[in-house]
């Protein structure tokens, strides 16, 4: 990989370990599926007028948006929410490795190959370590779960996403700028339902400056400009050389965590995160 391509990549690495953090902070003045819906409508709006639509059916477009948009992020917000520490989700969120395996060989009859059942124990025996440290450092048991949720949505959405490329080359800011069409109104709904109009109402009433800003970032920073970068360093390069530096995000973001937001891990968490990090490795 060139020079540059690496200065490209580790700053997609930054801007998604950072993505924690800020959604940390966009939280703190907005509720957590409201929050999601204003992320995605600020994808979608008004770039659908000059993006050109990718040649998918519809079927599809919705099962994208429905998977890697709406259940990923709604899971997502809504742990942190109920306490689920910025840097250790950031982790946990990487378990979409063992959904993504786990659903391909369900749904597409893909054949692991030798070393992954290995690599698979590792990771949820540090998934395990995690759970059984609730309260520690501020995270929940709802929290964990919910994220797992998250990560199950993403790698579900990892099997659309290879079935809807089976069909043909498909151009990927296309496909998440349309894709960015499902989610708000099933977020809003859900919204509507959970947290209340009277909530989103003083919400958007109240928007402060600094959740404005968080929601600015996780929509044309960590979305449109972290995957248009990573679409072109996948289309230059094998998918073997560029999928591993995913491995740096948790570690940005519990670094990010601790320096922006003082977020102490605990030492069996430590044990745990290990476990993880050397089962995505492997």
């Amino acid at each position: 990989m060139r020079l540059t391509d690496w200065g490209w990549a580790l700053l997609v690495v930054l801007v998604w370990g950072v993505n924690f953090v800020v959604i940390h902070v966009g939280l703190v003045g907005v509720p957590p599926l409201l929050l999601g819906a204003l992320r995605f409508l600020l994808v979608a709006l008004p770039a659908v007028f000059f993006v050109p639509r990718p040649r998918i059916p519809l079927r599809w477009m919705l099962a994208y948006g429905l998977t890697i948009s709406f259940g990923q992020f709604a899971f997502l917000f809504t742990a942190m929410h109920v306490g689920m520490p910025a840097g250790i989700a950031s982790l946990v969120l990487q378990s979409q490795v063992i959904f993504t395996l786990c659903f391909g060989a369900l749904l597409l009859r893909e054949r692991w190959q030798r070393h992954q059942p290995m690599a698979l124990g590792l990771a949820c025996l540090g998934l395990l370590v995690l759970a059984s440290q609730q309260q520690s450092g501020g995270m929940t048991l709802a929290g964990f779960v919910l994220t797992l949720g998250a990560a199950s949505c993403w790698g579900l959405g990892n099997i659309v996403t290879r079935r809807i490329s089976q069909q043909g080359p498909v151009d990927l800011l296309g496909l998440v700028v349309w894709g960015a069409l499902v989610p708000p109104l099933p977020l809003l709904a859900c919204s509507a339902w959970l947290e209340g109009p009277q909530r989103i109402w003083l919400a958007l009433d109240h928007l402060s400056w600094s959740g404005g800003l968080a929601i600015l970032y996780l929509a044309l920073i960590a979305t449109i400009v972290g995957y248009v970068i990573w679409g072109k360093l996948l289309q230059r390069y094998p998918v073997a050389e560029v999928a591993p530096l995913t491995l740096l995000v948790p570690v940005v973001g519990l670094l990010a965590a601790r320096v922006l937001l003082d977020e102490k891990v605990q030492s069996m968490q430590w044990l745990g995160i290990a476990l993880v990090l050397l089962g995505l490795l492997v």
